[in-house]
This record gives C-alpha cells, sequence and structure tokens, in this order.
C-alpha cells in the first residue's frame, strides 16, 4: 500500500522521496501532514498539507483542502488547493474546487469547474493565461 520511490525525472536513483500511496479499493480519511512529496493512487478524503508535490494519479481520487508547493492532477480532485508553485491538470483530470496559485495549465482534455485566484497578484486586472500547447498570451480581465 505505501511505497517509497528515490527516482529522479531521467529514471535513475536520486535524493528525491516520493511517497505513494497505492489500493483500488483503498480509503483514507482525516489529515495528512506530509513532508516531501506524495503520490496518491486511491481515496483520500480530509485536509493534506505537502511540503512538495502532490501527485493524483489515474487512478487517485482525493476530496480534501490542500496546502502544496506544486500539484500534477491526473485522476479527480475536489476542494480548494493552495499551492504556491505550479499546478497542472492532464488530459486525464478532473477538478471541481478553488485553486489559488501562479501557475495553472489545463491540458487538452482535462476538466475544471471552479475559480482560480492568483497568489501573489499585483497586476492591473489583466493577467497572462496560456493554453498548454500555445506559447502566445492571452490577456484575461474581470471580476476574479
Amino acid at each position: 500500500m505505501f511505497t517509497n520511490s528515490k527516482t529522479l525525472e531521467n529514471g535513475k536513483p536520486g535524493a528525491v522521496p516520493l511517497l505513494t500511496v497505492v489500493g483500488d479499493r483503498a480509503r483514507m480519511e482525516g489529515k495528512f501532514d506530509i513532508a516531501d512529496s506524495i503520490q496518491v493512487e486511491c481515496e483520500v478524503g480530509g485536509e493534506m498539507t505537502v511540503g512538495g508535490k502532490l501527485v493524483i494519479g489515474e487512478k487517485g481520487s482525493v476530496s480534501a483542502n490542500v496546502q502544496t508547493v506544486d500539484a500534477i492532477v491526473m485522476g479527480s480532485y475536489s476542494g480548494n488547493m493552495i499551492a504556491t508553485g505550479n499546478v497542472e491538470i492532464t488530459e486525464t483530470g478532473r477538478v471541481t474546487g478553488n485553486i489559488t496559485t501562479d501557475s495553472l495549465v489545463i491540458s487538452k482534455g482535462g476538466f475544471f469547474n471552479g475559480n482560480v485566484t492568483k497568489m501573489n497578484d499585483s497586476s492591473n486586472g489583466q493577467r497572462p493565461v496560456y493554453a498548454a500547447d500555445d506559447t502566445r498570451a492571452a490577456y484575461v480581465s474581470g471580476q476574479r
């Protein structure tokens, strides 16, 4: 159910711990405080504080208020998320709730229903929005 994998993005051993929680029918509920990064491949509810990256795998379902640095959603997430770094919703990801972050990327096919608030917003009401496969900026203005 729990594995601790120390690999880098290139697949070679490294010093970045990634706790993985796996279980097709596993369900955990409570208040979780994870110092490093975690990958979730089961059902989790409650509150989560993650000191690194939260990865919700394709089989993962998280219904919790989350505070994290970075997040990648490949499965299902509902709740309020505060991410001081980047949030990515992949083509298989489904998110319902509010996200506060500096960077949000939604891949083609990804689903998002909620509100986004920029973490350190000092702009004049306009902010850049980027499509996952487009590098040109479009500006969105209006009520946030």
